[in-house]
């Protein structure tokens, strides 16, 4: 028996079957019904309780952005947004989407999705998503991923995956295995989003994760240069280097 039940929401006929198809290789996913558009998606979500939903982002009566935005973030389920223009990827994400799919989706990237999905609905208990942390407890919380781009792909990364980012103008740099990666957020605001899951500012240009470090050493000037994965090498300011300096020591590192 099914352990999760899945909501297709897609204007197109096409598309809905194409969903039914990549997941038939799932059988801990049921997909409970279907909606051609927004306002039924709406309906939909009280009627059948899915753990997850595949909503298009672009359809008639209310878009898959609206249908999100009218409910509150701890009573939604999983949602993976589907779309043909990934110029809305970033704007899925800040909807607190679980996933983003550029439509024709490909197995090997809706099998990734599928992992991800997986993984988190294990975790979750019971099947609705935890409520935000509120304001008031001072405790933030961690960003689970980041939409970045290259020339040749847009992904979501953990913050865990990501050894340092710099600063590009309005956008962030963003180091991944070794690879660059662009997000669209400066890194001022980025360094608060982060600051939770490790990173600090090494100088005004990059943040590090701190788990990232492999070695560090103090340089004939001074100045302190940490050795990242992959051996990529950052330097520290020398106003943040005692900071940097005792947070590293307090780590073990």
């Amino acid at each position: 028996m099914a352990e999760w039940r899945v909501l297709i929401a897609d204007d197109e006929p096409a598309a809905r079957r194409g969903v039914r198809q990549l997941l038939a290789p799932y059988p801990d996913f049921a997909v409970v019904g279907e909606c051609r558009d927004g306002a039924d998606v709406l309906v939909q979500l009280d009627r059948l309780q899915p753990d997850v939903v595949f909503l298009d982002v672009q359809m008639p009566e209310l878009s898959g952005l609206e249908v999100v935005a009218q409910r509150r973030p701890e009573t939604l389920p999983a949602i993976v947004f589907l779309t043909a223009y990934d110029r809305y990827a970033l704007a899925a994400f800040d909807a607190a989407a679980h996933d983003y799919l550029v439509k024709p989706v490909g197995e090997a990237r809706f099998a990734e999705a599928m992992r991800r999905l997986t993984e988190r609905l294990a975790r979750r208990a019971p099947a609705t998503p935890p409520a935000p942390l509120h304001a008031a407890s001072g405790v933030a919380a961690v960003p689970e991923r980041l939409l970045v781009s290259s020339a040749h792909e847009t992904i979501p990364v953990a913050p865990a995956d990501i050894a340092w980012v710099e600063a590009a103008g309005n956008y962030a740099q963003v180091w991944v295995a070794g690879k660059p990666y662009l997000l669209r957020e400066p890194l001022a605001r980025l360094a608060t989003r982060l600051a939770p899951a490790g990173f600090v500012r090494v100088h005004r240009g990059a943040l590090v994760r701190l788990g990232a470090v492999r070695a560090w050493r103090v340089t004939g000037d001074g100045g302190l240069m940490l050795t990242l994965d992959g051996a990529r090498r950052v330097g520290v300011s020398r106003r943040r280097r005692a900071d940097i300096l005792s947070l590293l020591k307090a780590l073990g590192q």
